[in-house]
């Protein structure tokens, strides 16, 4: 690869990554991503480790499953993707969010099947564990996760000694530092390592040692994964191959999977494909790279190579740095509304929709084009108030609890996978998630169009939900103002076909918009069974329509499924101030923490928790959410000069029931 790209990896951290700070100091409440070194990782201690409760991860990976894909050029259980993504600087990155909506809200689960926390940099630390709401995030889509291991090129600072100390054995043959890094793994609850040695200098004989390593902390860490970057060869030189080849297949054999250096040809790929199957592996256990890091959608990709027109991809997909269409939005779209516009044409296609998502050839490919998505909805209950975990405001019940801006993708919804599969003999009308109002969290679903009377069906989830005579779909939903009245009916499939046979169930006709605010409706699904006891749901969406003409303006905030509604959680258990700090503004930060609630009967896990501010005269002020039993309140306002706050800290289930409060108090 030509010089002034081969170490691109390295060279996007240096340029367009690594913010150089100081590490937060001791008095410093802020809690942050964890980053090492490797004789630093050494010393770490789970149980001395103040920020740990902060950045432990809480929801299982859940299982999930390939529907039948909604264009025949999207390959089920062949190609998969990769992607790596820098969230936010290595040092100074919070644990639980932060109050700004100016966030990389990553919500395209459903092509992804790893995922990166990228990061590192010779000034920082190189060894990153990721931070607890995207580990939940992604978790709960079915999306594993990986920390980094970056060790530099020396052009960027790296230096060989750390190669060496990441890969010093203990008396006993094995590795201290894989054994710490399984560690971390553990505790913060993700799913493994990325490892990219780039730092020359090496021989032969280190290479032994790192092929080693990788095989230690592969064999050691089952179930947990580990995926190796093509740049060290066995002759301890970096030498990026662009392709497996013998100079790098110890790796790849050691490792689950291997991330091809950017400069891949076809030639190359279609004998890397053949060298893994030699070696008893799956091909598309290799991802070859596609940097999009500068360049986005416009990055110049050879699509024919990768994806040949007369046969499946010959290797997987690794995506470099696809939060561009967040980092390199122009003026104006940077708003949360617009970044995801920007998000699924990125992912989904110019139009956008999954069904029709490749222009041409020579052009931009979305994975949308040659991936199969896949769901998690497989049990009951499911609920989505089609929150993307970040938002200028909150809310609860249609009403604002908060006017501050906020992220936390941990507080994210599962969101629908096809973005956005459209059927009309009409006009197509707009479909995006909006900040302007919602039903709860920080966003909803807007449906906008000119209103010709021909109906327009969107296809929302792919499922296999059980049906039975109890089950009843929830809605929470109303016409904006300047729309004309709204016919609204639930699309459901019970056959796994594309395109999906839609059978239509009314809900309701919403009057003209005039702003008097939401509607909830509850739709029983008992007559599609049709004298069956039992079905499979395969599919949700809506059919709208505008039996009077005029524009469309319809908002979707909440849709649940279940077969009745479980009993609430019990509240956390004994939550307590466990620091905090006064500034001259007269505002404090809090670090809060609880345990978990005890069980209930019939009552599901708690999905996440909520923290309130309780004012005077009783209303409440939404100051955060985790998933977790720790939550940083960056800052805590003062109310009419009160010696002491109650707070307030409720366990949420899946439909979004709260429990009855914990309340703790602050005194000023």
């Amino acid at each position: 690869m030509r010089p002034t790209r081969r170490a691109v990896l390295a060279a996007g951290l240096a340029t367009a990554l690594t913010t150089l700070r100081p590490a937060h100091a001791a008095s410093d409440l802020q809690p942050h991503a964890s980053y090492w070194f490797p004789d630093a990782l050494l010393s770490w201690n789970p149980h001395s480790d103040p920020d740990l409760p902060f950045n432990r991860a809480t929801v299982p990976l859940a299982p999930r499953f390939t529907p039948p894909p909604p264009t025949p050029t999207a390959h089920a259980d062949r190609a998969r993707i990769s992607a790596l993504v820098s969230f936010a600087p290595t040092s100074g990155n919070p644990s639980q969010g932060s109050p700004t909506a100016d966030h990389y809200a990553l919500t395209h689960w459903a092509y992804l099947d790893e995922l990166v926390f990228w990061g590192g940099s010779a000034g920082e630390g190189l060894i990153l564990a990721p931070t607890a709401p995207v580990i939940d995030a992604a978790h709960r889509n079915g999306v594993p996760v990986l920390g980094t291991v970056f060790l530099p090129p020396t052009a960027y600072g790296g230096r060989l000694r750390w190669t060496r100390d990441l890969l010093r054995r203990g008396t006993d043959g094995g590795f201290p530092v894989a054994d710490k890094l399984l560690t971390v793994a553990r505790e913060y609850g993700f799913d493994g390592w990325f490892l990219n040695a780039e730092t020359g200098g090496g021989d032969a004989a280190l290479a032994a040692d790192m092929r080693d390593f990788v095989a230690f902390l592969r064999e050691r860490g089952r179930p947990l994964r580990v995926t190796w970057y093509d740049a060290m060869a066995v002759s301890g030189d970096i030498a990026w191959q662009n392709e497996l080849n013998e100079h790098n297949a110890p790796f790849f054999r050691a490792a689950d999977s291997m991330f091809l250096n950017f400069g891949w040809n076809r030639p190359g790929l279609v004998s890397s494909a053949g060298l893994a199957r030699g070696l008893g592996r799956d091909p598309y256990e290799l991802w070859a790279g596609v940097d999009v890091e500068a360049r986005g959608w416009d990055t110049r990709v050879d699509w024919e190579a990768l994806l040949p027109p007369d046969g499946p991809p010959l290797t997987s997909v690794g995506f470099y740095r696809p939060e561009w269409t967040w980092k390199a939005a122009p003026a104006g779209e940077r708003a949360p509304a617009a970044f995801h516009r920007r998000d699924d044409r990125f992912w989904s296609g110019a139009a956008p929709d999954p069904a029709r998502p490749a222009p041409g050839p020579g052009t931009w490919r979305p994975p949308a084009a040659f991936v199969a998505d896949r769901s998690t909805l497989t049990s009951l209950p499911f609920a989505t108030t089609f929150n993307t975990g970040h938002g200028l405001a909150w809310y609860e019940r249609g009403r604002r609890t908060s006017t501050a801006a906020w992220n936390h993708l941990g507080l994210q919804d599962r969101l629908p996978g096809r973005r956005w599969v459209i059927r009309t003999d009409g006009d197509r009308p707009d479909v995006g998630f909006d900040f302007a109002d919602a039903w709860r969290g920080g966003s909803s679903l807007l449906v906008t169009g000119t209103g010709t009377a021909a109906p327009a069906t969107t296809e929302l989830y792919s499922a296999r939900l059980p049906l039975t005579t109890a089950t009843v779909v929830e809605l929470a939903h109303r016409t904006d103002p300047g729309s004309g009245a709204v016919r609204v009916e639930l699309a459901v499939a019970l056959a796994e076909e594309q395109p999906y046979p839609f059978t239509y169930v009314p809900v309701a006709t919403l009057p003209a918009g005039d702003g008097t605010g939401w509607t909830t409706a509850a739709v029983p699904l008992e007559a599609l069974l049709r004298g069956r006891s039992a079905a499979t749901v395969y599919a949700l969406g809506i059919r709208l329509a505008a039996p009077d003409g005029g524009p469309v303006r319809w908002r979707l905030g909440e849709l649940a499924v279940h077969d009745g509604t479980p009993p609430a959680p019990r509240p956390p258990t004994a939550p307590v101030v466990t620091a905090s700090s006064t500034a001259a503004d007269g505002t404090a930060a809090l670090r809060l923490a609880w345990g978990p609630p005890a069980p209930r009967r019939g009552a599901g896990r708690p999905r996440h928790y909520e923290v309130h501010q309780v004012l005077p005269g009783g209303e409440r002020r939404f100051l955060g959410g985790t998933c977790g039993h720790a939550y940083y309140v960056p800052v805590l306002s003062r109310t009419a000069g009160e010696p002491a706050t109650r707070l307030e800290v409720r366990a949420v289930d899946e439909l979004y029931t709260a429990s009855a409060p914990a309340p703790v108090t602050f005194h000023w």
